[in-house]
């Protein structure tokens, strides 16, 4: 196509989740409530840990973070979707585009390093528990966090600065419910060869780095579970771990099926679906699978709703 023959887009359409009014009227409701029941678990959790002294420890200062992280992620995408389904108008600008992927964007990146950063913790405290309160300290715990925020958003700001070499004229046709990434790259008139080369690389090398980092802590923890003589002590390890484990095992293997081994031609329900696991289910998830078996979070809800 000629350059003077191109009319450069400034205004994308999403094409959400379904197309289908009747579907559409059906899946607001469950949408809505799945992110009120959300931001109430997150924020709830957040509340908690900060409100009850007895949660003032690194393993709930990860855990208060990693609520956050979820209530962005969702954030960014949820309500725009929750807005599509009751409007035909399902426009958005570019400008608005590049910020829903930063947010979204930085938010995911800041959780893989906290998970990571968690199953660290969660090492320190089952292998080395008598030196636990010298190696990971309140202050300690407030710079990994502080440093897994700063990563997220540095890692998506090489990502829309990239962005910016791009002009969109093929189509303003988003198949997706939210500014997905490669979505754009398909709609680009500019070759994004070099975009998608940086995505591969930074995508893979913080995936890789940050699993494998749960991977060895869980090993070694592991094996010292099975050292422990006590099935008490087994018990309270499991319990600690399991929680963690179930949502690292969501989180990246969702990530790892769209970013690092994504499909080829266009995007089919199961794409969209593992999407909507990662900015929509896991968030909704994460503070009831952290809560709901710890007794200490439990404990504490009881002793916030006895004071007030």
């Amino acid at each position: 196509m000629a350059e003077g023959n191109r009319t450069l887009i400034t205004e994308f359409i999403f094409m959400g989740l379904t197309d289908h009014p009747k579907l559409k009227a059906a899946l607001f409701p469950l949408f809505l409530v799945i992110y009120l029941i959300t931001m109430v678990g997150n924020l709830g959790l957040i509340a908690l840990i900060w409100k009850d002294s007895h949660l003032h420890t690194p393993m709930y200062l990860f855990l208060s973070s990693l609520a956050f992280a979820d209530s962005c992620t969702t954030s960014s995408v949820t309500p725009k979707m929750l807005l599509n389904f009751l409007s035909t108008n399902h426009e958005i600008t570019l400008a608005e585009c590049f910020v829903q992927f930063y947010f979204m964007g930085s938010s995911a990146t800041t959780e893989c390093f906290l998970l990571s950063v968690m199953a660290y913790d969660r090492y320190l405290a089952i292998c080395n528990p008598l030196l636990y309160r010298v190696l990971m300290s309140n202050r300690l715990c407030t710079q990994f966090i502080a440093v897994a925020y700063l990563l997220g958003a540095l890692h998506l700001a090489i990502h829309v600065g990239l962005l910016l070499r791009l002009t969109f004229c093929r189509s303003n046709i988003i198949q997706y419910y939210y500014c997905e990434i490669l979505q754009l790259f398909n709609i680009s008139c500019i070759d994004p060869t070099i975009n998608v080369f940086v995505l591969l690389i930074l995508a893979t090398s913080i995936q890789v780095f940050t699993f494998v980092t749960v991977l060895v802590s869980y090993i070694r923890v592991l094996f010292a579970i099975l050292r422990k003589k006590s099935d008490k002590g087994r018990s309270k390890a499991f319990s600690t771990c399991s929680a963690h484990l179930l949502s690292v095992s969501l989180f990246y293997g969702t990530l790892f099926l769209i970013y690092v081994c994504p499909g080829s031609g266009p995007v089919g329900d199961k794409e969209k679906m593992l999407s909507l696991f990662y900015t929509v289910i896991i968030p909704l998830l994460n503070p009831f699978v952290y809560s709901l078996r710890n007794k200490e979070v439990i404990g504490a809800f009881r002793r916030v709703t006895k004071n007030t």
